[in-house]
Order: C-alpha cells, then sequence, then structure tokens
C-alpha cells in the first residue's frame, strides 16, 4: 500500500524545527532542526527525500506555520525542488490559529519547538485542511504596498490621537470647538504651532485674518468668521503652566513633524499603488466612490477570484461571517462577528462599504435601516453589515467581469 510522508515544520528567524511521521503517525519520536536559510533548506530537502526513500513513500506533505515573513522562502524554495517534484509534494502554510485550536485536542502539551513540529504534522495527518498554493507574484507585490498602508494608517491614526492630546493640554478648547475644517491642516497646524491662547486673545482681528489666509492659501471660507471664533476660543481656554509649556510645545511640534512625514510618505505609496494596479484587469472603480486605493487592497488580498466558489466563501476568507449559538430550542440572536479571516480584507471591505454608504443610494439606505435598529455601538454594526453586503457586489464584478451601472446594479461587459 502506497504511504504518506508528512513533514511537519515549526519556523523561526533563524530555526526550523522538523518532526517526520508517517499516515498511521508513526515517525522518529524527537524532531531535528537546520538553519533558515538556503544551506539549512537544501539540507532539509536531503533529509526528507532520504526518509521518504526509507519508508517507501509514493507522496510528501509537507507542512508549516504562516509566522510573519519567516516561512516564505522555505516554502518557495522547497516547492521549486525537482528532487521533491517526484514525491508529488502537497504544501500546507497554516493560520497559526487553526495550528492552535487543533493542539487542543492534546492535554498537557508544553509550549516547545519540538511539539509545535509535532501538531503541525499531526494536523495535517488528519486531514482537515486544505493545501496551500504558490503565491502569484503580481498578487504578492500589490500586497506589500497595500499592507504596509494599512499599517502606515494605523501610525497616523495613533500619531494624530496624540497630538490632539498635546493641542488639548495648549489650547483645550480648540480640539472641542475647532473653526478650522481640517485641525491637521496647513492652516491650523500653523497657527496651533506658532500662537499660544493668550497672544490670539490680544492678537487684532484682522492681523488673524492675514495669518489664516497666507498660510490656507486664500482658500479659506470666511475667514473673518474663523478668526472671531479663535479669539473667542483663546479667551475661554484653560492657561497652561509655565512650568510645562516648553515640554508641551516641542513634543506638539515633533508630533506635527510626524504627521506631516507620515502624511507625505501616505501620498507617494498611494501614487505608487495607482500605478501598480494598472496591470490588473478589473471593474470594482467603476463603483461610485471606490477609487484605486481602495480597489488595489481588495484586490491584493482576493487574488484570484476563481479561488471562491461563490460571495459566501469570500466573506468568510474576509472573517464577515458572525458565530452562531444555539443549544436546543434556543438560538441566540445578538451574536457577535467572527473573530477569523483575512483582517487587510475585511479593513478595505470596510472602508469600501463606508464610500458605498456615501455614493450609492442603495448603500445609503440599507447603511441606516441598519443603523436604526439598534442603539449600541449603531455606526460600526451598520458599516460591517455594509461590507457584508458588499462582498456580493465585489464577487459579481471580479468574477464575471461586470462593470456597476447607477441605478440598475451590475452590467456585463
Amino acid at each position: 500500500m502506497p504511504n504518506t510522508l508528512i513533514v511537519g515544520i515549526d519556523v523561526s528567524s533563524q530555526s526550523l524545527v522538523v518532526r517526520f511521521m508517517d499516515q498511521d503517525g508513526n515517525g522518529p519520536s524527537k524532531s531535528f532542526s537546520t538553519s533558515n536559510d538556503l544551506e539549512g533548506a537544501d539540507k532539509l530537502i536531503s533529509d526528507i527525500i532520504a526518509y521518504a526513500l526509507k519508508i517507501e513513500a509514493s507522496s510528501i506533505k509537507i507542512g508549516m506555520e504562516s509566522t510573519s515573513n519567516y516561512a516564505w522562502h522555505l516554502h518557495l524554495h522547497l516547492a521549486s525542488s525537482p528532487e521533491l517534484l517526484n514525491f508529488n509534494p502537497l504544501f500546507y502554510v497554516l493560520n497559526p490559529s487553526v495550528v492552535k485550536g487543533f493542539k487542543k485536542t492534546y492535554t498537557h502539551l508544553p509550549k516547545t519547538d519540538d511539539v509545535d513540529a509535532f501538531v503541525i504534522a499531526d494536523c495535517i495527518r488528519f486531514g482537515r485542511v486544505k493545501p496551500s498554493n504558490l503565491p502569484d507574484f503580481r498578487y504578492a507585490a500589490l500586497q506589500r504596498l497595500t499592507r504596509f498602508r494599512y499599517h502606515l494608517i494605523q501610525n497616523l491614526t495613533k500619531e494624530k490621537n496624540r497630538a490632539l492630546n498635546l493641542i488639548y493640554l495648549k489650547f483645550s478648547s480648540y480640539v472641542a470647538d475647532n473653526p478650522f475644517s481640517d485641525t491637521f491642516g496647513k492652516a491650523s497646524t500653523s497657527l496651533i504651532e506658532r500662537f499660544t491662547p493668550d497672544e490670539i486673545a490680544s492678537m487684532p482681528i484682522e492681523n488673524i485674518v492675514d495669518f489664516i489666509c497666507s498660510e490656507g492659501n486664500n482658500r479659506l471660507k470666511d475667514p473673518i468668521e474663523i478668526a472671531k471664533k479663535l479669539k473667542s476660543l483663546a479667551n475661554r481656554a484653560y492657561r497652561l503652566d509655565p512650568n510645562l509649556a516648553d515640554s508641551v510645545e516641542l513634543t506638539l511640534t515633533m508630533s506635527l513633524e510626524n504627521i506631516r512625514f507620515l502624511e507625505n510618505q501616505l501620498k507617494k505609496l498611494d501614487k505608487e499603488i495607482e500605478k501598480q494596479l494598472k496591470a490588473f484587469s478589473h471593474t470594482l472603480q467603476t463603483v461610485p466612490g471606490i477609487g484605486p486605493v481602495i480597489a488595489a487592497g481588495i484586490i491584493a488580498e482576493i487574488g484570484d477570484i476563481h479561488r471562491f466558489t461563490n460571495e459566501a466563501a469570500l466573506a468568510k476568507f474576509a472573517g464577515l461571517v458572525w458565530n452562531k449559538y444555539q443549544s436546543g430550542n434556543f438560538n441566540a440572536e445578538d451574536t457577535s462577528l467572527a473573530k477569523c479571516g483575512n483582517f487587510y480584507l475585511r479593513y478595505y471591505l470596510v472602508e469600501a462599504a463606508n464610500l458605498l454608504r456615501m455614493h450609492v443610494d442603495e448603500y445609503t439606505a440599507f447603511y441606516y435601516k441598519k443603523y436604526k435598529e439598534v442603539n449600541k455601538h449603531q455606526h460600526k454594526r451598520a458599516l460591517i453589515l455594509t461590507a457584508r453586503k458588499a462582498v456580493r457586489l465585489v464577487f459579481a464584478l471580479l468574477s464575471k467581469g461586470q462593470i456597476y451601472r447607477p441605478g440598475g446594479g451590475i452590467a456585463n461587459t
């Protein structure tokens, strides 16, 4: 009877801990390790082939966790090995949560690399996981950019929150009742960096108007009203203790410099994303509000849409599914979003949903319908449900080559 060699690999930045077993779970009682580099990977290939020949295996299954990028090079190197191709290898790059969940079927297992390699191999042996395809480098290249953009946005948001706390210390009434449309616009930040509330309160209205018009490139609407509002806010603001003033001034200036730097980086990144997106044929941008950056984020994470049998499978991949709780005749109505799936794709779908609710009547009506159904977390819940609805549209556009037709949904190209 043909035998299968199963290889479990616990991957770290510097080493690979490897465990062999056959389809019945038998094999060496201990794991072995090698370096996570080209030399170590070649040695691993030799060891795999030697053991496969020893047990007369006709096929090989190799599994590892998708931990950071540490498994990336190893997966590609093993998959390109001519020697391993003779054994019809299948590769499994497993989500760590899958391995963690499978490990719970054992009692009192320690957390060691040796045990983890065994659990990975045994998880594959039980056959409840699917083989992983090799990455498509066209999508992978775009993915590096869109994922970096996600983290850049998170950093920018954190830095703006930090700056708002510092602005409150310097000019307490400014944060809650800012007369500028954008707190972090050029006119607003120039004013808050340059002047204290005392200085603004004592300045003539004309001087404030001249300053904000100059810094706002004469694009501000009704600068006189803005200047009057600023003087009113300055008179109402708490005064900062002089012992704290210098520290707040310095840290606020540095925080605003960080924001300007991150925003400049974001502009450069968005241009490159838009440039690379042109290599992909898609119709997502036919939907009002969906621009190249959001479209790229969705496309990069989905990859080949034909990997998904239907929109429900795509929603599950994105983690836009809800936990079910049922016991006997009881079915819970209030359930939480499942903590699983590709959170980068979920992020870009939610961003798309936010744009759809502002530009497409159908999604606006759906959003507000869901918003009014509950009293808590209204916006967050309605937006997530709108994103789930948007999955159907995304799937249709990408899988059938359809375009969006205003007022009529979608149409064939």
